[in-house]
């Protein structure tokens, strides 16, 4: 059976009835200034001075949240955020401290106490000749502290039960993988772990700057996975019936719409959304179009509201296609259902997508496609409920406020939201726009203070490849040659900090340090 005769064999849930429809979401209220916010509390519940006083804001207050990953993602945030928060402190104590004797013991005692890592040696023997070179240890602090963490975490966050649950769910569902290409931005480097609540084990996942994803390249991707199928029957058969999952990320922000939204867009939430829409229909056409025996791909646009993680999910119809204007608001849904019993929660989260076809005159999608939809809507409420809980229903850092760039392959073990700027590239001209962006978000969060952009330079390499490592380790140095080369001005001014590592692809496997120059056996 090829995955058109699977429409016919599948059928959509009937439509609420219209009288049980969902309510329209209150009428937004008229923004004055940061830091006030559009309230969170449902119809009825009360607001006090722009923070919502309401028990609904707290947590476990929704029937369908996860309130024990709550807590520990709750947990999580807090320490990580603590470890880069002690970074200046720490730093600013050290440097009144140079010129005293004894400077670099006890600087390297205060930054294992407080940091968890020595600083670079060098630095502090030379101190005492000009003045204590603070954007060096700025820049190393911030990566050192990054890879710390990642050593601390690997081990605790494996998720390899969880992964496989959710991969047979997939499947269940009819799509064999799931590949997710969200925009660059820091806001949405927690897309996984908190906003969608995935696995990060059992989703493909690479970000572009506006979610403008490679088709040419996610082609190249489809082609391996299908090969994959067809040589070792994993995950599925080639003749299961399953399909390739493509998923596009925009964002959006709703209390700035115009300053804050997706700056490869110039913050036109419109546009972003539309420009990924037409990716994935460029992705599908390019599948169709080139392969035989009716190769077809399934595709799904998702948008995030970074203030506060709520979900837009656009609702595919019976044939896959999609409009911008179709779709279900979860932050709507979650007002509506807050306080219900789970049961009629449920059914009023699905009764939101009958409404939202019903409503743009569209047929209902397929059943498996319906599934993976009330999945993801059920887990991003738990997440909506936690930034009620932490952050008061919004966040602080409405806009940019990551700690460094993170240029080639993603780092798979951390994922929080505002955490890094996420570029990938293999030549600096490739990705120049994703470079360019995040050049122009760090002038403004780090420059503009006298601090250096800190920029993490990581590939993968496969062990099983000869000369894979060699190779990852010379695009390190290309790259950074070339990012120095592209920002000369920055780079003299010593604003730009480069850190490389390459990672072995097998799960679990370290992050190595890369020096510039390599040294032979005579130490040269």
């Amino acid at each position: 059976m090829n995955t058109r005769q699977r429409h016919d064999a599948m059928r959509a849930r009937q439509p609420a009835p219209a009288g049980m429809a969902m309510r329209a979401a209150p009428a937004a209220h008229t923004l004055p200034s940061w830091p006030q916010r559009v309230s969170f509390c449902p119809p009825g519940m009360q607001e006090r001075a722009g923070e919502c006083v309401s028990s609904v804001c707290a947590p476990q207050a929704h029937p369908l949240i996860d309130a024990a990953r709550n807590a520990e993602l709750a947990e999580y945030e807090r320490t990580v955020r603590q470890r880069f928060d002690a970074i200046v402190p720490t730093l600013k104590e050290i440097a009144a401290l140079q010129h005293e004797a004894g400077f670099e013991q006890r600087a390297q005692q205060i930054a294992r106490e407080r940091l968890g890592f020595e600083l670079p040696g060098t630095v502090l023997a030379d101190a005492w000749v000009t003045t204590l070179d603070m954007r060096k240890l700025y820049g190393h602090s911030v990566l050192q502290t990054y890879h710390t963490l990642a050593r601390d975490y690997s081990a605790r966050w494996n998720g390899h039960a969880e992964a496989d649950a959710m991969q047979r769910f997939f499947v269940e569902c009819g799509f064999h993988e799931v590949d997710i290409s969200p925009c660059a931005d820091g806001r949405l480097k927690g897309l996984l772990q908190f906003v969608l609540r995935l696995p990060l084990q059992a989703v493909r996942r690479k970000s572009y700057a506006g979610a403008m994803f490679d088709v040419e390249l996610n082609v190249k991707h489809w082609t391996e996975t299908e090969l994959r199928r067809f040589r070792e029957g994993v995950p599925t058969l080639s003749d299961a019936g399953t399909r390739y999952l493509k998923i596009a990320v925009y964002h959006f922000s709703s209390s700035d719409p115009h300053h804050e939204g997706c700056a490869a867009h110039g913050s036109d939430d419109g546009k972003a959304a539309q420009a990924a829409l037409d990716r994935l229909a460029a992705f599908r056409t390019a599948i169709e179009n080139g392969f035989c025996c009716g190769a077809s791909v399934a595709t799904l646009l998702i948008g995030v509201d970074t203030d506060n993680d709520a979900i837009k999910i656009h609702v595919p119809d019976a044939n896959g296609e999609m409009d911008t204007a179709c779709c279900v608001d979860n932050l709507a849904v979650y007002r509506q259902t807050a306080g219900m019993a789970a049961s009629e929660a449920r059914w009023r989260l699905g009764a939101a997508i009958d409404e939202a076809v019903r409503e743009a005159g569209r047929s209902a999608p397929e059943t498996g496609m319906r599934s993976l939809i009330e999945r993801l809507l059920t887990n991003n409420l738990s997440q909506i409920d936690y930034v009620c809980a932490q952050h008061n229903g919004r966040y602080a850092d409405v806009g940019h406020a990551e700690r460094f760039i993170n240029i080639g392959d993603s780092f798979d073990v951390l994922h929080l939201r505002n955490l890094a700027y996420f570029g990938h590239l293999h030549t600096i001209e490739e990705g120049a726009a994703d470079m360019d962006v995040g050049i122009k978000i760090f002038s403004g969060l780090n420059v503009a203070r006298g601090l250096p952009i800190p920029i993490a330079i990581h590939y993968r390499y496969d062990e099983q490849v000869p000369g894979s490592r060699e190779r990852a380790v010379a695009r390190c140095r290309r790259i950074k040659a070339a990012i120095v080369a592209r920002y000369p001005r920055l780079a003299k001014e010593g604003l730009l900090f480069c850190g490389m590592t390459v990672q072995g692809k097998a799960p679990g496997s370290a992050q190595e340090d890369i020096s510039d120059i390599d040294t032979n056996s005579h130490g040269h």
